[in-house]
């Protein structure tokens, strides 16, 4: 395929991915399979789909400082557990061998698509006027430093991980938690990005191509306030990784 049809081909999935974003979340479950898809290789794709996700995060962060001020100070220790577990994380997916991380990545893919077909958000909403009690300052590295070490490892879907940890852990009602997640994974990813870097674990045009889709999804989501099809955003996205998980596992060579 021709290089430049091919960056096309991925700033449009930036698009998408972008798009689902700010619809309903979990877009690296859709971007990282099509880097995969692009041809490259799983440790590869996992390291350039953060520039995506830190470019995002950033421009996300300045457009909503003012309407959702956070306080770093009062969130310290949750943010450096989860800085230091997305640092020990990106080591283990950079150290990972390109064979055993496409099963474990398909492994991770199945998962998050079970957790997509049970609805978990359903008893997060719940909560969303709701101020539970704060876990000790101990349970929340340790909560937030295994979220952090996923997040450094894979980061689909991570943001489901940190809402539920922020709701029941953190003790923050949903909107609350909504933003300390752009937040903590924006930091965190800028953290986890330079372990990517140092491994030669990035291919920088192909992820500027699906960061500037990426924003302009997203910028296009927000200023549309679309509401609706978010139905089919999960149609979509439970397809999209059913497949990606089939590849990554071989499965596909025996079906076909």
């Amino acid at each position: 395929m021709n290089e430049y049809v091919l960056l096309l081909l991925i700033f449009l999935a930036g698009i998408i991915t972008g798009f689902i974003n700010t619809l309903a979340g979990s877009g690296s479950l859709i971007s990282l399979p099509i880097l995969m898809f692009a041809g490259l290789p799983a440790p590869v794709a996992n390291g350039t789909n953060r520039i995506g996700i830190l470019i995002q995060g950033i421009t996300a962060l300045i457009t909503w400082k003012k309407k959702f001020p956070v306080r770093l100070k009062d969130d310290a220790a949750i943010i450096l557990s989860a800085c230091c577990g997305a640092v020990g994380g990106a080591f283990m997916a950079t150290e990972m061998d390109k064979e055993t991380l496409e099963v474990v990545i398909g492994g991770l893919l199945l998962f998050m698509l079970a957790l997509m077909l049970i609805k978990p958000e359903k008893w997060l909403k719940k909560d969303d006027e709701t101020v539970r009690k704060k876990s000790p300052v101990w349970v929340q590295i340790i909560v937030f430093g295994a979220i952090g070490i996923y997040g450094g490892f894979i980061q689909a879907g991570v943001g489901f991980f940190l809402l539920a940890g922020l709701v029941w852990v953190g003790g923050y009602n949903l909107m609350k938690a909504n933003t300390l997640k752009i937040l903590i994974t924006t930091i965190f990813t800028a953290f986890a990005l330079p372990v990517f870097i140092i491994y030669n674990q990035i291919d920088w045009v192909m992820g500027f191509a699906l960061a500037a889709g990426a924003s302009l999804g997203a910028f296009l989501a927000a200023r549309l306030a679309i509401k609706k099809g978010v139905g089919f955003v999960r149609i979509f996205l439970i397809v999209i990784i059913f497949l990606a998980a089939l590849k990554l596992l071989n499965v596909d060579r025996l079906i076909f």
